[in-house]
């Protein structure tokens, strides 16, 4: 079957998140599936399960190394990338995603792409400050109090912790047997760390325990979050807000994710964008040699 390696949120190639978009040219079982995606290691990749849209839209699958997930930002958009332009021969603009959590449409223009994330729902607020400093190994002082440690979700939850300068967030670093304690007492989940870092614009850190990689270079489903979090707790004072986030630093892989989100009678429309670079493509061989 064919697959392609392309680098998403990237301002050019090698940078941004990697993801492996495969078309299976036959059926699939799921186990076949996972082993596929642990063989490839990348934080997820994905299956476009048909060349013909069904229910207007493309039925895909997203597997992390270790498990099946609902949705996830860089795969949908570096999918509805290497949909438009294998499959729709680069003359859509605008793709849908059937995913698990339902429809995502992606809006295309070259190589900057954007999709609609669903409406966030808002779970528990962690008041332990010390619990999340200890995960991050940072001082509790770097911790801002005037918004909350929250659970956000458009699709795939986060923690988003809030911190008071762009020097906090790039010294944080995971302590794996404090972050294992919270997530068997509080909640499985990626922790996203953020702070301004201009006007518009801010630098952010996703760490992922439970997936096998610990910090994730470019996180688009966790910063649909975000968008959901500052709009809740009116961050920029008005309800249409544009900015941009700097992530990856931490790990050698630059990205810049673009975000425009607004809030109207109660209603959230979220939209998180970024360009696609397509890096290699090639066949994936099944079953025997």
């Amino acid at each position: 079957m064919d697959f392609y390696f392309v680098d998403v949120f990237a301002k050019e190639k090698y940078q941004g998140n990697q993801l492996a978009v495969l078309v299976p040219d036959r059926e699939l079982s799921t186990a076949e599936m996972q082993q596929i995606a642990r063989e490839i290691n990348f934080s997820e990749i994905t299956y476009i399960l048909s060349g013909k849209k069904e229910n207007g839209g493309y039925d895909v699958r997203i597997f992390t190394p270790d498990s099946e997930i609902p949705f996830a930002g860089h795969p949908t958009l570096g999918t509805a990338y290497i949909i438009n332009k294998i499959i729709e021969r680069g003359v859509e603009t605008k793709i849908i995603l059937n995913l698990e959590v339902g429809q995502i449409p992606v809006s295309i223009n070259g190589d900057n792409l954007i999709m609609s994330q669903n409406e966030p729902s808002f779970g528990m607020i962690i008041k332990e400050t010390d619990v999340i400093a200890n995960v991050l190994t940072i001082k509790q002082e770097d911790i801002r109090t005037d918004y909350p440690i929250q659970l956000v979700s458009t699709g795939l939850p986060c923690i988003i912790v809030p911190l008071k300068s762009v020097d906090a967030v790039m010294k944080c670093s995971i302590n794996h047997n404090q972050f294992s304690h919270f997530t068997k007492n509080y909640y499985k989940c990626n922790l996203l760390v953020f702070s301004e870092e201009g006007e518009s614009e801010f630098r952010a850190r996703v760490f992922m325990d439970n997936t096998g990689f610990l910090e994730d270079p470019a996180t688009g489903s966790a910063n649909g979050n975000l968008a959901g979090y500052l709009l809740e707790y009116n961050f920029f004072s008005k309800n249409k807000i544009e900015y941009s986030v700097n992530q990856g630093y931490g790990v050698n892989r630059p990205s810049r994710i673009n975000v425009m989100a607004e809030k109207t009678d109660g209603k959230f429309h979220i939209h998180v964008g970024g360009k696609v670079h397509l890096v290699a493509k090639g066949e994936w061989f099944i079953g025997g040699n």
